[in-house]
Order: structure tokens, then C-alpha cells, then sequence
């Protein structure tokens, strides 16, 4: 399998994200994909960097003003005077149907759900090569492979079509899912991610041609608080194709494997040409959110089921999974266990 990255990716590191109304230091760091890579390189995957693929991929899935913001907004920000050194919204709209605004303020207020999705100097190249990363890779299946793991960073499944949010700027996954339905008339995502990937779940949520799958800490009491209930089930013609598998705090191998099992079903139900798994490793044990307790060996387990029980081409895409130090081995097992399924 390879994995696909771009060092251009370390590029974004805004340092601080506010939580909590505090500014701390941002878990979603470079040293992420440093740590990454080589685990990957250590599971025997090959590196290979992805090429300036354009606009054309990404626009399938976010808005022209979305997009031109992206690009322009840190650029704007820094010649405020006084500003802080990265773009954070401190203002939101009531409704988004008001007319568009013309202030960087007020636009990093429309397009940003929350605090934790800042941009820095260096942002927009970053996010770009993350999301070029997902379209390689996605090229990839196109192309006849069955396997690749596409090492985004920073991470997507946060991202709506028109805001960011949670360390999240564009929609990796989505940008790939959509690629992947050139071939296939139907494509499932299955996101194991610790937090529910709201944005992914918006941008497909009136299609029947996607499936999406998200296993997740409980909302209730759990980011991003406002999606990933079960009740979420899709609206009109995308009614049944959306399945929330919410996990209560705490949950170990055994309720997440268990988890796991249904969204397997419903996937083979769904019968898609290829599979995108949001590859979050932030459920462990061991993460600093500390929302599930999956263990290395549970990791494992989940690859080792992808593979033997749906054969499907599956492109892996990263989500979260923050320093700790078994962060690596997490990723080399996963891998492991997916290569042996």
C-alpha cells in the first residue's frame, strides 16, 4: 500500500486554539504526521507524494466563496492592527441568509462553526497539499489499486461544504468519495474517528449514491455536541443513508467492535464499488481527548475486519489521533491488521 503525503503539510501550525473560552496550545501539530509517516513506512507502505492536482476536486465539494476565503483570509487578518496572529472568529450569524459580509472578521465568523479551526501563515498551502494528498491517493483506486492511505494533514471530516471547524479546513474524505464515484455508482464512508464527523455527514446527507457511517463518543456531552445523534438518518432522497453509531464515554474494544459489526452490515446492504474510511486514532485509550478507550489491539481488529469482511477497494484517509506515545503503533497495527484481513 502507499501512503501519500506532502511535506508541505507541516507548513500549518496555528499555535493555539480557544477550548473552554481559554487559548491553549494546539494538539493538532506537524510532529502528527511526522510520527505517522514513518509508523506507516514501518507497517511496509510505500511513499509517494501527490502532485498539484487543481481546483477541480475540491470544488466539487466546497463553495467558490469558501474557498476564495480560505485563501485570503490570513492575508486580510494580519493587517488589522492588534490582531491575534491567527484568524478566529469572535462573531457568528444568527442565520447565514442575511447576505454575505465583506469583513475578514465577519467572514471568518460565517465560515468557521467554531474557535478551533484557526489560520496561520502557511494554512492555505498546507490545507491544499492535505487535500491534493486525498485526491492522489484517490487516483490511486482509480487507477486499480485496492489500498491507499492518504496522510491528511490537516485533517477533514469537521469541514462543511461552506465552514470549517475542529482542526478542519477542507473535507478530505468527501473531496475523495466524490472522485471515487467517477467509477463506481455508489461509494460508502465509514468514519471511525473519536468525534462524529459532522461535516461529512452535511454534505452528503440529501444523496443516496453515498453512504456515510460514523462510530463516535456520544454527542450529548461530546464535540462537536450539535450532530451525530442517531436519529440523524438522512433527508429526502438521502432518508436511511446516513447511520450514527453514538458510543457512550468510556467505551472499550468490546462496544466499539460491537459497533462496528452494524455499520459493516449496513454497509454490505448498501453494496458501494469502494469504500473511504475516515481514519481517526483519537478513540485509544491514550488520546489527550480521552472520549473512548480503544486499545492498540482493538485497532487491529478494526483493519483486520475491513479487509476480510467487505473486500472492497478502500482508501484511508486521516482524520484525528493526537501525541501520545503509542500514537505511531496505533496507525502500524491498524495497518497491519488491514493488510492481513
Amino acid at each position: 500500500m502507499k501512503v501519500v503525503c506532502h511535506p508541505d503539510q507541516g507548513r500549518h501550525y496555528p499555535a493555539h486554539f480557544l477550548v473552554n473560552g481559554v487559548f491553549q496550545p494546539n494538539p493538532e501539530m506537524p510532529e502528527r504526521q511526522e510520527r505517522l509517516l514513518q509508523a506507516a513506512r514501518d507497517a511496509g507502505c510505500r511513499h509517494e507524494a501527490p502532485l498539484a492536482h487543481g481546483m477541480e476536486a475540491i470544488a466539487a465539494i466546497h463553495t467558490d466563496a469558501y474557498l476564495h476565503f480560505l485563501e485570503r483570509a490570513w492575508a486580510r487578518w494580519s493587517r488589522i492592527e492588534g490582531a491575534a496572529p491567527a484568524v478566529t472568529p469572535n462573531i457568528h450569524p444568527d442565520r447565514r441568509d442575511v447576505g454575505y459580509p465583506a469583513s475578514v472578521v465577519a467572514q471568518a465568523g460565517y465560515h468557521m462553526a467554531d474557535a478551533s479551526a484557526p489560520l496561520a501563515d502557511g494554512s492555505w498551502t498546507a490545507i491544499l497539499w492535505s487535500a491534493w494528498s486525498a485526491v492522489h491517493a484517490a487516483r490511486l483506486l482509480l487507477d486499480g489499486e485496492m489500498a491507499a492511505y492518504a496522510l491528511c494533514r490537516p485533517p477533514g471530516h469537521h469541514a462543511f461544504a461552506d465552514m470549517a471547524g475542529g482542526f478542519c479546513y477542507l473535507n478530505n474524505a468527501a473531496i475523495a468519495a466524490q472522485m471515487l464515484r467517477r467509477a463506481h455508482e455508489r461509494v460508502a464512508i465509514l468514519d471511525v474517528d473519536l468525534h462524529h464527523g459532522n461535516g461529512t455527514q452535511a454534505i452528503f446527507y440529501r444523496r443516496n449514491d453515498v453512504l456515510t457511517v460514523s462510530i463516535h463518543a456520544d454527542p450529548e456531552r461530546f464535540y462537536p455536541f450539535f450532530w451525530g445523534y442517531a436519529k440523524e438518518t438522512g433527508a429526502d432522497a438521502g432518508e436511511g443513508f446516513n447511520l450514527n453509531l453514538p458510543l457512550p464515554r468510556g467505551t472499550g474494544d468490546d462496544g466499539w467492535l460491537t459497533a462496528l459489526d452494524s455499520g459493516i452490515r449496513r454497509i454490505r446492504d448498501f453494496a458501494p464499488g469502494a469504500l473511504v474510511v475516515a481514519l481517526g486514532l483519537d478513540a485509544f485509550a491514550g488520546d489527550p481527548f480521552g472520549g473512548l478507550r480503544l486499545t492498540t489491539r482493538g485497532f487491529g481488529e478494526i483493519g483486520r475486519r475491513l479487509a476480510a469482511e467487505l473486500r472492497l477497494p478502500t482508501l484511508l484517509v486521516q482524520e484525528g489521533g493526537y501525541l501520545c506515545a503509542d500514537l505511531g503503533r496505533n496507525l502500524a497495527t491498524f495497518l497491519e491488521g488491514f493488510g492481513n484481513g
